[in-house]
């Protein structure tokens, strides 16, 4: 699925997310086309990639389903690395594979080696990969988990429940004001 767009804006004093701007505040009422915003209406950052235009990069995505639609903290990930040309390597059921898949199309982005490091990393990606911090933490999950994979699905999953609740009502009203994305 691609970027389904979450619009935020606040009016009459609430934080609203919605798909689209509505014509009247859904906390009041007031037509929106003649108000004063508290917030001007932006979009909400989509945390999602598509592994294939992100060369040389670390990506996640659960190991069925999606992200939006699908996933829950219980569930497992399933991690891919991409060579320079973008073409994904995984381990899975399987075995090693090399592909491009439209399968990881909503990835989370953990990590993505700067220009010098291209042709090491294509030359190697096959082998065993050192790749400073990122290899250092991977050689220990609970460390990889800490460091890697809980900031980024920590952000996504705030993103996911917002979603869901759009899909769900169409709009989201949030009271709080410390509510940060």
């Amino acid at each position: 699925m691609m970027d389904p767009g979450i619009v935020c804006f606040q009016h009459c004093g609430p934080k609203v997310f919605c798909f689209s701007l509505p014509d009247n505040c859904p906390v009041c009422n007031a037509d929106l086309s003649e108000a004063n915003f508290s917030l001007l209406p932006f979009r909400v950052p989509y945390p999602f990639v598509r592994a294939s235009q992100h060369p040389c990069a670390v990506v996640i995505k659960p190991t069925a389903g999606d992200f939006l639609n699908d996933y829950y903290n219980s569930m497992d990930l399933h991690i891919g690395l991409t060579t320079s040309s973008g073409t994904i390597v995984e381990f899975d059921k399987h075995g090693l594979r090399r592909h491009r898949s439209s399968h990881w199309g909503q990835c989370l982005l953990l990590g993505q080696a700067s220009s010098p490091w291209v042709e090491h990393w294509d030359n190697t990606l096959m082998q065993s990969l050192d790749y400073g911090n990122l290899s250092k933490a991977a050689s220990n999950r609970t460390v990889f988990c800490e460091k890697f994979i809980v900031p980024r699905t920590t952000s996504a999953g705030k993103y996911i429940s917002l979603y869901r609740k759009l899909k769900d009502n169409g709009y989201y009203v949030h009271r709080n004001n410390n509510y940060n994305l």
